[in-house]
């Protein structure tokens, strides 16, 4: 092969390269571009998406720029992958045999390259896409609910009042719950206190009949003992009927 047709040879090489470069970093930038809008939609709330849709402008403009770098980005691989085609080409031409083999892992190199963009592009697209159209379905499913709840206005009144008095009964019913383990656990303690009072009179009762002498000091005590019982149980009763009116209240 003569000098000027070497040349023009590599020429042509390095032009491929600076094309397929190019193209990779066109790729780069676009696939970044294109994974933040789905990010972006993917991250907006569901109601603001069904918002979106009903306003002509902002969904349709959307659904447009998506579709646009759609297309885009499926031309730029397409282009990359003609540029690849041509460097193998280029490789398998006789006259470039004594570097083919830094030619080949050169191109092997691009063909990584775009290996690796094209499968990150079909990755993006389809998640995108799956989630667009589980988005579709969830949003069909509300607007089914919407149009049922306004087409049953009444019934809808109807149920939530009755949910509503639903939990007033079940709040009635825990707080009647909690009274009754506070009387349960105060009758529990009283029956404590009359086990140690009735011990205490026990002994009290041996010590009077050997000493006959403090007999009438010992009834003075029965009889505050009667009337602190007394007060007591009233006491409870009172504030047991209190609570029980203000949870019926």
């Amino acid at each position: 092969m003569s000098t000027t047709n070497m040349a023009a040879s590599n020429n042509y090489w390095e032009d491929l390269r600076k094309q397929a470069r190019q193209l990779e970093n066109e790729l780069d930038l676009k696939l970044v571009s294109f994974s933040k809008l789905c990010t972006s939609y993917s991250s907006s709330s569901p109601d603001q998406r069904m918002r979106d849709s009903r306003s002509d402008s902002l969904g349709s403009s959307h659904d447009n720029l998506l579709v646009a770098m759609t297309t885009e980005l499926d031309q730029l691989l397409a282009n990359l992958t003609a540029v690849n085609d041509k460097m193998a080409e280029y490789t398998s031409t006789p006259g470039v045999s004594s570097h083919n083999a830094g030619l080949m892992h050169t191109l092997q190199r691009h063909r990584d390259i775009l290996q690796d963009y094209t499968h990150e592009f079909h990755k993006i697209k389809s998640n995108f896409y799956s989630l667009r159209e589980r988005e579709d379905l969830l949003g069909s499913v509300h607007r089914d609910i919407e149009s049922y709840k306004s087409s049953s206005g009444v019934n809808n009144r109807r149920t939530e009042l009755f949910l509503k008095e639903h939990e007033h009964l079940r709040n009635s019913d825990r707080l009647i719950d909690n009274a009754i383990s506070i009387a349960m656990a105060t009758k529990e303690n009283i029956t404590f206190q009359r086990g140690m009072l009735k011990s205490i009179q026990t002994r009290v009762t041996t010590l009077a009949n050997r000493f006959p002498a403090i007999n009438s000091l010992i009834q003075k005590i029965n009889l505050r003992k009667r009337r602190d019982s007394i007060i007591l149980g009233v006491v409870i009763g009172v504030c047991t009927i209190l609570l029980l009116l203000y949870t019926f209240q």
